[in-house]
C-alpha cells in the first residue's frame, strides 16, 4: 500500500509511524485507518522491527475525526457501517479496527503524543502500551459533546487504564483537559518538552530492544493484555506454565542465562515470525487447557 496519510520510517530497529496530515492537524479518515492497519501488518511481519513509535507531524498528534462533512459526518458514517455487513462485531468502525489490530500486535507500541489529541486521536492510543506526551497538551474524550459515544473499543480500554470513575468523568463531561491531568490519572507515563519527546520515546524503545528477547516480549505483551479480563489467576497460570515449558528450551533462554553468567549483554536470535511457542496464539484455541 502507498501511504498518503502516514510516514513509515525504520531506523535502528525502531519503526516510527507519523500521522501525516499536518494541514488538517492529522485528522483521522477512513484512508488513515486502512493505512495504520497495513502499517501494523507490515511491522508484525518484519523481524527487523522491534518497537513501534506513533507520533504526529506538525503541531498536533491527531485532532480527531475529520469533520469536513459538517453535521452530516456521523449520518454518513452510520450509513457506511450499515452497508458493510450484518455481523458488525467483526467489521465495525475504523477506529475500532485500528485498536483491535494494535491489540493483536506482537511488539511494543509507544505513543509519543506531540500535540493535541482528541476523539479518535486519543482513543487510538489506548491500545498502545505506553503513552508519552508533550507538556500542556490538550486531550479529550469529547464524544458526548458531539452527540455520539467513545469508539475504538474505548469502553474496554479506558477504564482498565485509569479506572471506571475517571473514565466516566472524562467521557460524561466531554471536556478538554491538559496532559498534566492525564499524567496524574495514569493515562500517560511522562511529560516532555517538544525537543525531548521523541528522543525519550526512542530511548525507551532502545531499552526494550537491548535488554530483552523479542519472543519473550511478544508473549509478555499478549499475556498482560489478555489477562486483564481473565476471571481467575489460574488462567494466567496456565499460560505462564506453558510458556516457561517451551521457552525454557529455546535458544534465547540458553543465551540469556549464559550471558548473565558471563556478565555480558545477551545476543538474542529467536524470531517472532518463526520461533513462537506451539500454543501461540492460545486465545484462538478453544481446546487450550492446563499443560
Amino acid at each position: 500500500m502507498t501511504y498518503e496519510t502516514l510516514l513509515y520510517t525504520v531506523d535502528d530497529r525502531i519503526l516510527t509511524i507519523t500521522l501525516n496530515r499536518p494541514d488538517r492537524l492529522n485528522a483521522f479518515t477512513g484512508r488513515m485507518a486502512d493505512e495504520l492497519i497495513d502499517a501494523f501488518d507490515r511491522a508484525d511481519a518484519d523481524d527487523a522491527i522491534k518497537v513501534v513509535i506513533v507520533t504526529g507531524a506538525g503541531r498536533a498528534f491527531c485532532a480527531g475525526a475529520d469533520l469536513e462533512s459538517g453535521g452530516d459526518t456521523w449520518g454518513k458514517h452510520s450509513d457506511a457501517l450499515a452497508a458493510q455487513s450484518a455481523d458488525l462485531r467483526y467489521v465495525g468502525d475504523g477506529g475500532g479496527r485500528v485498536t483491535r489490530r494494535i491489540y493483536d500486535f506482537n511488539k511494543p507500541v509507544i505513543a509519543a503524543i506531540n500535540g493535541p489529541a482528541v476523539g479518535i486521536g486519543l482513543t487510538m492510543t489506548l491500545a498502545m502500551d505506553i503513552r508519552l506526551a508533550a507538556a500542556q497538551t490538550k486531550l479529550g474524550f469529547v464524544f458526548a459533546g458531539r452527540g455520539i459515544v467513545p469508539e475504538a473499543c474505548s469502553a474496554w480500554f479506558l477504564p482498565r487504564i485509569v479506572g471506571i470513575s475517571k473514565a466516566l468523568e472524562w467521557c460524561y463531561s466531554a471536556r478538554v483537559f491538559r496532559s498534566e491531568e492525564a499524567l496524574d490519572a495514569g493515562l500517560v507515563r511522562s511529560l516532555h518538552g517538544p525537543d525531548e519527546l521523541l528522543p525519550t520515546a526512542r530511548g525507551l524503545a532502545k531499552e526494550f530492544i537491548d535488554n530483552s528477547s523479542a519472543v519473550s516480549i511478544a508473549l509478555i505483551r499478549q499475556m498482560m493484555w489478555r489477562m486483564l479480563n481473565a476471571p481467575h489467576p489460574i488462567d494466567a497460570h496456565e499460560i505462564d506454565t506453558a510458556a516457561l515449558s517451551e521457552l525454557g528450551k529455546s535458544a534465547d533462554a540458553r543465551e540469556g542465562i549464559t550471558a548473565f553468567l558471563q556478565k555480558r549483554p545477551a545476543q538474542f536470535t529467536d524470531r517472532v515470525s518463526s520461533n513462537m511457542p506451539t500454543f501461540f496464539p492460545w486465545w484462538t484455541d478453544r481446546q487450550f487447557r492446563k499443560l
